[in-house]
């Protein structure tokens, strides 16, 4: 029998991986270690203004994420197991942790993204004598699959889809069912108490359960799966789209079980042009993820990976009335305003307001891509900030310019004004700026 000394303990640090099932660096943990701390820790710095003038994390997204975290308290608490939810800077909690307490493992998700994969090597370099341990458990395919190196990504989506589209996706794991039992833990952080609040009219509730609920009314309750390629364009209500995104964000379904769910729902029922959409909508969001992980800081670079500055720059007062909704055209403050209530806004919405930000006001796109992110509940670093380069012609589009005629968008798929009338949308006729352009200063 080993003595407690020899006791290998493990931590599991969740971040956008909030379940049990189909979690293969989780697995692999608990076949390490005799004892497991689950952690997660949400950083003061999220809810703090970015030089963008937007905070990492709004209402809704923290809404969201509290909902989730919960959800994941209560499935853990079912096997014998309890999440730790700590408030602090993530490198210094988890440092903290691994420094005071008897660590012999320490596993996560795999992040393509620049300041999380930066931690994770310096905590790398701060413990050589600590196993450290990831898998990548939120894109579709490993890299190991990709037919091509990394480096070698393709620089447009349609070659990435072309070669991959045909791959098959390792089968979803299921949920674990047994854990190690839980550990003792020494730390200066304090634990965050999680509240569980819901706001009036929000369809969006965050956790495993309903994550796995809407999968299954989109698919198997109401088939709506059938008219996806139809009804993705449109801008009002619920069941136009799959809304799989929130969930697919912070993890709690993955992306395996949204492909296999498509694919058995295609055996049951028969395949078509929309079933396939939405595993089509699946690669765009896994190539950006492969996007972020090649070209980390550059998705954040105002010349954007293309190495081109556009002519555009940043005007505090139109962008505050980009993001209230009083621009000069109804549908975009429609979308905005629908924005900021829900805290959720339609693919084609996205598009419209970003090409409004970016070609319309003359923007600089980095300030639209930070409020996307503070707003959306369904807020993916990769996603969001790839379509936002798209939008400004600095990204992954090769014709280099995505503008929107918003009159002509407003007559196809707002012909009637409905969803205008709905958000009480009006026209602006007020300057965009307040001060004239010729006023230059004494």
């Amino acid at each position: 029998m080993q003595s407690r000394s020899q006791l290998n303990v493990g931590i599991y640090w969740f971040r956008h991986d909030l379940r049990l099932h189909d979690n293969e660096s989780l697995m692999q943990l608990c076949q390490q270690v005799d004892n497991l701390l689950c952690i997660f820790v949400v950083d003061p710095r999220w809810f703090k203004a970015s030089h963008y003038q937007s905070t990492h994390m709004g209402t809704h997204r923290w809404q969201f994420l509290q909902q989730s975290l919960l959800a994941l308290q209560s499935q853990l608490n079912a096997v014998g197991q309890r999440l730790l939810v700590f408030k602090g800077e993530q490198f210094d909690v988890v440092k903290d942790i691994l420094t005071r307490s008897s660590i012999t493992h320490i596993s996560s998700g795999l992040h393509p993204g620049v300041y999380e994969r930066q931690q994770w090597q310096r905590l790398r370099g701060s413990f050589p004598e600590i196993q450290f341990n990831q898998s990548n458990n939120h894109c579709l395919f490993e890299k190991e699959q990709l037919p091509f190196e990394l480096r070698e990504l393709p620089c447009s989506f349609t070659p990435f889809r072309k070669k991959v589209e045909d791959f098959n996706v390792t089968i979803a794991l299921k949920a674990l069912e047994e854990l190690p039992s839980p550990s003792n833990i020494s730390t200066q952080y304090a634990l965050l108490n999680l509240e569980a609040s819901r706001t009036k009219g929000n369809p969006f509730e965050g956790g495993i359960e309903p994550g796995e609920k809407q999968l299954n009314f989109y698919l198997w309750d109401s088939h709506k799966i059938n008219t996806y390629k139809q009804t993705r364009n449109s801008l009002q209500g619920w069941e136009y789209s799959s809304k799989l995104s929130a969930w697919l964000a912070n993890g709690s379904i993955s992306a395996r079980q949204v492909y296999h769910q498509i694919k058995e729902y295609e055996r049951a029922f028969g395949e078509n042009e929309s079933t396939y959409w939405l595993y089509f909508e699946l690669l765009w969001r896994e190539y950006f993820q492969w996007y972020l992980f090649v070209h980390q800081s550059a998705l954040f670079r105002f010349e954007g990976v293309k190495n081109n500055r556009p002519l555009t720059t940043f005007m505090a007062q139109r962008f505050m009335r980009w993001k209230q909704g009083e621009t000069p055209f109804p549908i975009v403050n429609a979308c905005m305003k629908q924005l900021n209530k829900t805290g959720f806004m339609s693919n084609r919405g996205r598009q419209l307001v970003a090409s409004c930000l970016v070609h319309e006001l003359g923007l600089d796109w980095r300030y639209g891509a930070a409020y996307f992110e503070q707003q959306l509940i369904d807020f993916d670093v990769a996603s969001n900030w790839g379509n936002w380069q798209y939008l400004a012609g600095v990204g992954a589009d090769p014709r280099g310019h995505r503008k929107f005629d918003l009159e002509k968008q407003s007559r196809q798929y707002d012909p009637d004004g409905q969803f205008v009338n709905h958000w009480k949308a009006s026209k602006n006729t007020l300057p965009l700026d307040d001060v004239d352009a010729a006023d230059w200063p004494l």
